[in-house]
């Protein structure tokens, strides 16, 4: 199943309800891996039968991960660099043969206000959101795939920030990034969809996270999230779950081009 590829047919005999989410035999990435959502993502996806190559600059954080699951393997990358993105595929292909899954969630931020982002800040902040997923989709998009191999899935990791402000704790270079990967993921939706693959994203809402320890350690700020959250909360690593195994498995065989927004009900204000 190639890039180029012949319309795929659809699956005739459906998998029996107890499956639909398991996935033994396959083989996921998982960037941005060494903590925080990256870890919860790789983590789930072992526990639903996947072979899971997690990713990260922090080695030594990826090693204790991998040390919870024989399924989880640390693989070091900066995503930025595309010596590491294509070691990161080719440590995959040459263990076991076949990439199923990508999970695109490696991310940075930049500054809060705009007329404190530097170009070069800015460009680096889409560097990693946005130009490394690209290119690593595009390498499993090509990789070979077996015969009677199940589509590929990559999953965009986005936010809700690529879809409304959050000012004032928003960032510019942040909000471009996580936007512009909407549109990627819908470009390479309608690029790949006729040889099989499937590209969606995955837009979180306001977790507890590393990346948000600031936020939910504000008593003022964490008031303003659960104020604008229809929950009235933020949310738990463990409520986007379902939201990853559905787009990473056969439970979204007939879906691709689409955001999944899991937010508490920001959005819907």
């Amino acid at each position: 199943m190639t890039m180029g590829g012949e319309m795929t047919a659809p699956r005739d005999v459906p998998r029996p309800a107890a499956e639909l989410f398991s996935l033994r035999g396959r083989t996921a990435l998982v960037t941005g891996a060494s903590a925080g959502l990256g870890a919860r993502f790789a983590t789930v996806l072992a526990q639903a039968g996947a072979t899971v190559f997690a990713a990260a600059r922090r080695i030594e954080k990826l090693k204790e991960l991998a040390d919870s699951d024989a399924r989880i393997h640390p693989v070091g990358c900066d995503v930025s660099r595309a010596a590491d993105r294509a070691r990161l595929a080719g440590t995959a292909l040459e263990a076991t043969g076949r990439i199923d899954i990508l999970v695109n969630n490696a991310a940075m931020s930049g500054e809060t206000r705009a007329e404190d982002e530097s170009p070069d800040t800015f460009a680096d902040v889409l560097g990693v959101n946005l130009t490394a997923p690209f290119h690593l989709a595009r390498l499993v998009a090509e990789a070979p795939a077996g015969d009677g191999a199940p589509p590929r899935s990559v999953i965009n990791v986005s936010s809700i920030l690529g879809l409304v402000t959050a000012a004032p704790l928003g960032g510019a270079s942040y909000a471009a990034s996580k936007a512009g990967l909407i549109g990627l993921t819908r470009e390479l939706a309608g690029q790949w969809g006729p040889s099989g693959t499937r590209v969606n994203a995955l837009a979180p809402g306001w977790f507890r996270t590393e990346m948000t320890a600031d936020l939910f350690g504000d008593e003022r700020s964490s008031r303003w999230v659960e104020r604008n959250t229809l929950l009235r909360r933020g949310g738990a690593a463990h409520e986007l779950d379902g939201a990853l195994l559905f787009l990473a498995s056969d439970a979204s065989s007939y879906c691709t081009g689409q955001v999944l927004t899991v937010d508490g009900g920001w959005t819907a204000r």
